[in-house]
């Protein structure tokens, strides 16, 4: 598959099932205070596409979750790593519905 890149709300993009709590309260913190609500030299965040065009976080749910909640509304890049048109990611949350 070629390298598929697109800029999106975090807010929006769906939570892994081994994560469906949200980032991990710690982390974030840590996140937070190495590198503030800067989107500098982040890296990419790998997600798989689903039905209907839904993401879910493959690699990333801390850094995605700081964008989110410090920077609502501001775009990122992602890089889509895994197509799965006929998997229903709807059930699972997104980051919006875990925001702390």
């Amino acid at each position: 598959m070629a390298r598929v890149f697109l800029d999106v709300d975090p807010a929006k993009l769906r939570l892994p099932p081994s994560r469906l709590s949200g980032a991990d309260p710690i982390k974030l913190t840590r996140h937070l205070s190495r590198f503030g609500v800067s989107i500098a030299g982040m890296p990419h965040l790998e997600v798989l596409r689903g039905a209907g065009g839904e993401l879910m976080i493959l690699s990333g749910v801390t850094r995605a979750t700081r964008m989110a909640r410090f920077l609502p509304g501001k775009l990122i890049r992602i890089e889509i790593t895994i197509d799965r048109p006929s998997l229903d990611l709807t059930y699972l949350p997104k980051i919006e519905d875990r925001l702390p």
